[in-house]
């Protein structure tokens, strides 16, 4: 445990002494960030090497085009991944690594902007670079002051503070976030729409008013979702009859064969439009204790239903 609390502490400590020293170099990487018109192409070799890939993958994901390059397959030909409008960010603590002076030669060859992060402010790769960005840590976590643990906790967030400064900056939202996260859950919620999930057509259970229950109650069976809308002769609903409904009616009038839908349905159900969020739907439904919802037009016109099994089946909730 004594050992966790001084990792803890050394890192932190680090991290504050980071956050002090930030300058206008901070600003003037974000600013050769945005005013890329390419991708960002984040190298590094070694832990620094992990450590470009989360940077690169971060800056992908909050709108900035970026990948990884390896600073050992850079010099073995993936230097041709570069083209005239990316910006190179090389990462290398020492500031000495030959593979990243390679880099660095080819960047200005091809006159791309490259950004170093190091921890050494008199290094070649600090020296030469269009821009430097200095994450000197006084002491590793390591007790041998040799494996790199605060040097690259003081990078990664340095490459977290970059990305977000850039996203801030390009008003990047939940639904840009989505778009490029189509496959997880979080896009899931923020890309699906009611119409996306919603039963339509053949699908919905429809009666009007002066339908018999015997009727109303065939047809529920048939559609299975617990309840059925009731429409007037434009298509607008104007109540739905679900089974606590009936239930209710039961109690009431013991037999219930001679009346019609209207003498039990509840009237004003609850909609929501069909370019609606479905997340928007569920928390409605959650929020309204409802199992069912209608879909309308502008107009108010019946256009779908949903049911709360509809949206976990298609796992927005």
């Amino acid at each position: 445990m004594e050992s966790a609390h001084r990792t803890f502490s050394i890192e932190i400590s680090a991290l504050q002494a980071l956050d002090s020293r930030l300058d206008d170099s901070f600003n003037r990487a974000v600013a050769i960030i945005l005013g890329c018109e390419g991708r960002v192409i984040v190298t590094g070799i070694g832990k620094s090497g992990h450590v470009a890939k989360k940077i690169a993958a971060t800056l992908a994901s909050t709108g900035t085009p970026s990948f990884f390059m390896h600073g050992v397959e850079a010099i073995h030909g993936d230097l041709g991944m570069l083209t005239h409008h990316d910006v190179v960010m090389a990462i290398s603590y020492s500031g000495a690594a030959p593979e990243l002076l390679t880099v660095l030669t080819a960047a200005k060859r091809i006159g791309i902007p490259l950004i170093a992060i190091t921890g050494n402010e008199q290094s070649e790769l600090a020296a030469n670079a269009d821009l430097h960005l200095n994450v000197h840590v006084r002491q590793e976590a390591c007790p041998l002051n040799l494996a790199p643990t605060a040097s690259t906790t003081a990078t990664l967030v340095l490459g977290d503070a970059l990305a977000v400064a850039c996203l801030e900056a390009r008003n990047f939202s939940a639904e840009d976030f989505a778009l490029s996260h189509p496959g997880g859950a979080l896009g899931r919620r923020l890309l699906t729409h009611v119409s996306d999930v919603m039963r339509v057509g053949d699908a919905l259970p429809i009666v009007h008013p002066n339908a018999a229950l015997p009727e109303v109650l065939d047809e529920m069976s048939r559609k299975g979702m617990g309840m059925t809308i009731v429409v007037d002769d434009n298509r607008r609903p104007i109540g739905i009859f679900t089974d606590g409904d009936l239930r209710r009616l039961i109690v009431r009038h013991g037999d219930i064969r001679p009346l019609t839908v209207s003498e039990g349905m509840s009237r004003n159900p609850k909609s929501v439009a069909p370019n609606a969020m479905a997340v928007e739907a569920a928390t409605l439904m959650d929020a309204s204790r409802l199992t069912q919802l209608l879909v309308v037009d502008p107009a108010g016109a019946l256009v779908g239903a949903l049911h709360m099994h509809d949206l976990l089946a298609a796992k927005v909730i």
